[in-house]
């Protein structure tokens, strides 16, 4: 009797785009957070996201928002000629680990293999990317749960490492353990031994068990997002999922829910370019820089200016005799800082509410 060979899923994009992008305020606002903005190309963050996972492997995306940018997903993909198999639209923020759970849940084939995204991150080489997801999804058919390591190119101590165990398929290898933002003097001591990449919180696995392993560490988040999804409202791809279901599950990060404590955890490390454009530092590290190291955009006059990152969406700005700085004006508000401070603005933006 002929056996018919039946084709693997399709590989489904998760985007999540609930963050806020508070440290590249002012132009990075709650109703326009950074995933909605061009930063680094004609594109917005969010479908660079999109462009990125598309094609004969995967099926359309699922992406998980907040309600109040439901519209703006819509238009930004809809310009793309994308559109989403689902919308959904969080009533709160519970971080990450609930958010990927709604996902997995609004799948009608379980063992779909869910290509988890945040929507605000830079790839420049999507081959290697592409080839990546490649290495990663033998084991992933067989129900690891895979992360993507960055391989990094300097001791940051602003991101999480990973510790490489046994390779346990070609590029691929098992966790041996995660560690914290290191200081300097730890993350200069893993880039010296090798065998540690970042966590670039991009990960592949099957929604099936995804669920499992959720289920077996977090069991009362399961429980609330399952009937959040039974009580969610639909509006075509939109799904709204029940406010008071959704509310009562704990906020936690999908790395505390799940990666740190499953059993069968993997990472793929990659060199693709990646950077999480997390301050306007970052954002000048990876633009095109001008013959004096600057990063200009908008209305803006430069005399005697060097390694500074200028923005502007409305008013004139105007430097002469000036170096390392961060000018960043739009609507009504303006921040200045030194360079290497970008992290300092989600402190600002804490002081300004007291």
């Amino acid at each position: 009797m002929e056996r018919r060979m039946t084709a693997a899923p399709l590989i489904v994009p998760v985007i999540l785009s609930g963050g806020a992008g508070t440290r590249l305020w002012p132009m990075s606002r709650p109703e326009l957070p950074k995933q909605m903005l061009a930063l680094t190309a004609r594109e917005t963050m969010l479908q660079l996201t999109a462009g990125r996972a598309r094609g004969d492997r995967f099926a359309a995306p699922v992406v998980v928002a907040s309600a109040q940018h439901a519209e703006m997903v819509e238009q930004q993909l809809a310009a793309m000629g994308m559109t989403p198999q689902a919308l959904i639209l969080e009533p709160a923020s519970r971080n990450t680990a609930p958010a990927i759970a709604l996902a997995a849940l609004a799948m009608e084939d379980r063992t779909a293999p869910l290509l988890v995204m945040p929507s605000d991150h830079v790839i420049a080489d999507v081959p290697a990317f592409h080839d990546a997801i490649a290495a990663a999804m033998p084991l992933v058919r067989e129900g690891w749960l895979v992360t993507f390591g960055i391989t990094p190119d300097a001791p940051e101590t602003g991101y999480g490492y990973i510790r490489e165990g046994a390779e346990i398929a070609p590029g691929v290898h098992r966790v041996e353990r995660f560690v914290e933002k290191p200081p300097l003097d730890a993350a200069e001591a893993m880039l010296a031994a090798g065998g540690h990449v970042w966590n670039g919180g991009i990960f592949l696995f099957r929604a099936d068990a995804y669920l499992d392993a959720l289920r077996e560490h977090e069991p009362a988040m399961v429980e609330a997002m399952t009937l959040a999804m039974a009580g969610a409202t639909r509006d075509g791809a939109r799904v709204m999922p029940d406010a008071d279901a959704f509310a009562s599950a704990i906020s936690r990060s999908i790395d505390y829910a799940v990666m740190e404590r499953a059993a069968r955890v993997a990472v793929a490390p990659v060199a693709m370019g990646w950077n999480d454009v997390g301050s306007w530092d970052a954002l000048h590290a990876i633009s095109a820089h001008d013959a004096d190291d600057n990063v200009i955009h908008g209305e803006v006059i430069a005399l005697d200016t060097n390694n500074c990152l200028v923005r502007s969406d409305r008013a004139r700005v105007a430097m002469i005799g000036v170096s390392d700085l961060i000018v960043v004006a739009s609507g009504d508000d303006i921040l200045i800082l030194p360079r290497g401070r970008g992290q300092d603005v989600k402190k600002l933006l804490e002081a300004m509410k007291r």
